[in-house]
C-alpha cells in the first residue's frame, strides 16, 4: 500500500527517499539512508531490518543488487516484500515479491528506482520515473515531484494518508552534526504529498543558508525600517535611523532566534531578504 522513489544526485552525492502510503506515519518505517553509503525503501509487509542491514551491506562494498539479493535470500517472507536500493555510486536495484498485492512492481533508471504495491496500475511508477527525469532543482524537490506525479497517475488504490522525505548529505544537518540534511514527515493528512511539499518549502526558508547575493546592505531607509520594525516587536530600544551598531545587531540576533531564522544571519550591516520579508510581513509593511 505504498509507492516510493529512492535516488542519488551525482552532482553533489545526495541520497534520498520519498514515499506515500495509506498507512499511518510511513516515514517511521520505509525510508533509510546514510551519506556516502546508500538509500533504501523497504515496504509491502515491510521487513524493517532491510533498512539497517541493507546499509551495512552497502557500507561493506556490496552493490545495490548484491544488497537486494542478500536481504531477500535471508528472508523467508521475501515473497511479501518490496525494496528499492540506490548506492553511493548511483547504482539502483528493486525487488518485488511474487505475493505482493497487485498492482505491484517497479521501474529502475539511471540513479533511481521507483516501486509500489496495491497501486491503481503500473502507470504510477512510470509517471514517477518520468517526472524525476524531467524535474529540476535539488534532489528533494525532484523526489517530491515524482511523488506528486505518481499520485496524479493513480497512486495507492486505497487512498492517501502519510508521506515522508529523507535526504542525507555528509554534515548536512542543522548545525552540521550529522547527515540528516532533510528529514520531513506528514504522518496523517488527507493530502500528504501536497503537505510534504509545503513543509519542504518552509525547510528551505528556515534551514538552508542563503547565498551571498541574498543579502542586502543595512543602511539608509532600509536600516531605519528594520530598526523600526524591531522596535515595534520589542527587540530594539535604540534610535530609529541611527547608524548600524551593536544594539541593531543584537536586536536582529534575538529576533532571528525567536523566529528560527538564525541560519540566515550575516555578520555586519547586512540582512537576508527572507528575514527582511518576515519582518515586513509581521509588521504590515512592504
Amino acid at each position: 500500500m505504498t509507492f516510493s522513489i529512492v535516488a542519488h544526485d551525482p552532482r553533489n552525492g545526495d541520497l534520498g527517499v520519498a514515499v506515500q502510503s495509506k498507512f499511518l506515519a510511513v516515514g517511521a518505517a520505509v525510508p533509510w539512508a546514510r551519506a556516502g553509503v546508500g538509500a533504501i525503501a523497504t515496504q509491502a509487509y515491510a521487513n524493517l531490518a532491510y533498512g539497517p542491514q541493507g546499509l551495512e551491506h552497502l557500507a561493506g562494498g556490496a552493490t545495490s543488487q548484491e544488497a537486494v539479493d542478500a536481504l531477500t535470500a535471508a528472508d523467508e517472507g521475501r515473497a511479501l516484500r518490496q525494496v528499492g536500493i540506490v548506492d553511493a555510486q548511483g547504482r539502483a536495484a528493486s525487488y518485488t515479491g511474487a505475493k505482493c498485492t497487485a498492482w505491484a512492481g517497479g521501474v529502475v533508471g539511471e540513479g533511481f528506482t521507483c516501486q509500489g504495491n496495491i497501486l491503481v496500475s503500473g502507470a504510477t511508477v512510470q509517471a514517477m520515473a518520468e517526472a524525476f527525469r524531467q524535474a529540476s532543482g535539488e534532489l528533494a524537490e525532484r523526489l517530491v515531484a515524482a511523488l506528486a506525479a505518481g499520485q496524479a497517475a493513480g497512486g495507492d488504490r486505497r487512498g492517501q494518508q502519510s508521506a515522508a522525505l529523507l535526504v542525507v548529505r555528509a554534515g548536512g544537518s542543522y548545525g552540521g552534526f550529522n547527515d540528516r540534511y532533510i528529514d520531513l514527515r506528514v504522518d496523517d493528512h488527507p493530502q500528504p504529498i501536497a503537505e510534504l511539499a509545503r513543509i519542504l518549502a518552509l525547510h528551505r526558508v528556515y534551514f538552508v543558508k542563503p547565498r551571498p547575493e541574498g543579502f542586502l546592505p543595512l543602511k539608509g531607509k532600509r536600516l531605519a525600517q528594520v530598526q523600526g520594525l524591531l522596535a515595534a516587536r520589542g527587540y530594539y530600544d535604540g534610535v530609529v535611523g541611527a547608524p548600524y551598531d551593536e544594539a541593531t545587531a543584537k536586536a536582529l540576533f534575538d529576533y532571528a532566534g525567536v523566529e528560527n531564522l538564525e541560519e540566515r544571519l550575516h555578520e555586519g550591516p547586512w540582512i537576508d531578504r527572507i528575514v527582511l520579508q518576515f519582518l515586513r510581513r509581521q509588521g504590515g509593511a512592504k
